[in-house]
């Protein structure tokens, strides 16, 4: 499903990634791992073309990541090209960016409409189920301001998969959480997971990582320090800098 080659990627003078490799088969869940800065979230942002990279190449779905193939050379897509290939990569980030003065339901049903063309009422009716699954169907008609931090992220995860996503990325979606709040979250990704959807989550929840992590990368300055299975990164860790990271977060 996703198969990133030498992704380099700097911001002025800075090198945030400094030729990341991963390759994640459908239906696989990669935990991606590692301190403040090293580049993950950037990593995420440039697999849906938020960001663009300055060298390497990320392939989605057997589709080139922002660029098409012409003879030789490679040419950069239009704006409305990525747009286009965009819509089928759903994304969950750190605040939960719903439309404020818009009800859980129409958060949920606005792009379904505007972009996949559906009626209004068919749109509402595939946003119903998917608030029920997410467990928030009594609060369809509640605004965020109404909603709890939990809450909002659920109906976040619905608004994404309103667009029927091949693919799902996840940027710290508890990291603007209460604790407590942090459960219900990971419940919903852990159905997610269950059901087959091949995501991508930047976490600091080792134990969720652990759980359900096809795989972890641990990475550190832009560079992968560590790549594996759970067991292998998080219990059997062969780098020093992925040993000193976990004992600083377990």
């Amino acid at each position: 499903m996703v198969d990133a080659r030498g992704v380099r990627k700097s911001f002025g003078h800075v090198e945030v990634l400094q030729g990341v490799d991963l390759t994640v088969a459908k239906g696989e869940v990669a935990c991606l791992i590692g301190p403040s800065g090293s580049g993950k979230s950037t990593f995420l942002r440039c697999v849906n073309r938020l960001e663009t990279i300055d060298a390497g190449a990320i392939v989605v779905d057997g589709r080139l990541m922002g660029h098409h193939v012409a003879g030789d050379h490679l040419v950069e897509l239009r704006e409305r090209q990525v747009t286009r290939n965009r819509t089928e990569i759903g994304m969950v980030f750190q605040r939960f960016n719903l439309f404020s003065h818009m009800t859980a339901l129409d958060n949920v049903t606005t792009a379904p409409r505007t972009v996949r063309g559906l009626s209004r009422d068919r749109a509402r009716a595939e946003a119903m189920e998917l608030l029920e699954r997410v467990g928030l169907a009594d609060r369809a008609r509640h605004y965020p301001a109404q909603l709890s931090g939990g809450q909002q992220q659920r109906v976040a995860i619905a608004r994404a998969l309103a667009m029927r996503p091949k693919l799902m990325l996840f940027d710290e979606p508890t990291s603007a959480l209460d604790p407590e709040l942090v459960g219900e979250v990971l419940a919903v990704m852990r159905d997610l997971a269950e059901s087959g959807m091949t995501m991508i989550v930047v976490t600091h929840e080792i134990a969720f990582a652990r759980e359900i992590g096809s795989f972890v990368t641990f990475l550190d300055q832009g560079v992968v320090v560590e790549h594996g299975t759970p067991a292998e990164v998080l219990d059997h860790t062969r780098h020093a800098r992925t040993r000193e990271f976990l004992d600083a977060v377990l």
